[in-house]
């Protein structure tokens, strides 16, 4: 896994500090940290729509108010939107159906992320949940750890649905340094068996407050193991947060990345990411 290619594909003006994004069809999907929306970007023609998560929704909410939704994740005709959990008002989980176009279902998650803060030995002001995957039987959340507690880690709740029973396991993972910063998970996505991962650093301790931007890597987690398999400096200059597979064959993988400026300009730069797998 030594070569890859990264470049800018889309500018998309609309949707600011974007946070997670989803690809199918020609259809990307996006959503924003400080937004109460899920974006629809067309890549053939460009237009942009937008669908409201919450009443009353924004596209630009101030930090102390924001939903924070930082995860989305794709099962069946469902895509699924949480919030990373880091403060009392960013607790929800959307469900959102593709084919009405509309939201179906609002859940807290208060309980649930309380149970995981417990079962992994996580502060409550460690915990921030940037990325989900689910593949139909496990959820995977991917926990960012600040430079004071450096608790990157990877919880996996098994259920079918998050309102049943389950059962929790829990990973910690030491990840690499960029001009001295350890980095932390951005996002997480389940591609065979398989969780990519993108981790950022920030100089900042804190899950709140934003920090000075040092760079990117992508990583690889074999699920069956849950060790990592490697790690990949991608930038010393962007925060990368979503991740989306965008083609892939047995030779390369290509994912989307989507960039998280921590400012309130109202535009969100795309890239295409390509590695080779042999």
């Amino acid at each position: 896994m030594k070569k890859f290619t990264l470049e800018l594909v889309f500018h998309i003006i609309g949707i600011g500090s974007a946070s997670g994004l989803f690809y199918q069809n020609d259809l990307l999907y996006l959503i924003g940290d400080n937004s109460s929306y899920l974006y629809e970007y067309n890549v053939k023609n460009s237009n942009l729509a937008k669908y409201p998560l919450l009443h009353n929704p924004a596209d630009n909410i101030e930090k102390i108010s924001k939903p924070d939704f930082e995860s989305i994740t794709h099962y069946q005709d469902s895509l699924y939107i949480f919030g990373s959990g880091s403060t009392s008002n960013r607790n929800r989980m959307i469900e959102f159906s593709l084919p009405q176009k509309e939201k179906i279902q609002t859940n807290n998650m208060v309980d649930i992320y309380a149970i995981m803060q417990s079962f992994a030995s996580i502060k409550e002001t460690d915990f921030n949940l940037e990325g989900a995957s689910y593949d139909g039987e496990f959820w995977y959340f991917f926990n960012r750890g600040t430079n004071d507690s450096n608790k990157n880690t990877v919880l996996t709740l098994k259920a079918k649905k998050l309102d049943q029973e389950f059962a929790l396991m829990s990973n910690d993972y030491k990840l690499p340094k960029l001009k001295g910063v350890r980095t932390s998970f951005t996002d997480g996505l389940i591609v065979g068996d398989k969780l990519y991962f993108l981790a950022a650093a920030e100089n900042t301790k804190s899950t709140y407050e934003d920090g000075e931007i040092l760079g990117s890597v992508i990583g690889r987690i074999d699920i069956e193991s849950m060790k990592i398999d490697f790690t990949k400096t991608i930038s010393t200059t962007n925060k990368f947060e979503g991740l989306t597979v965008y083609k892939q064959n047995g030779k390369q993988i290509t994912f989307l990345l989507c960039e998280d400026k921590d400012n309130n300009e109202n535009k969100s730069d795309i890239f295409k990411l390509t590695l080779d797998l042999k």
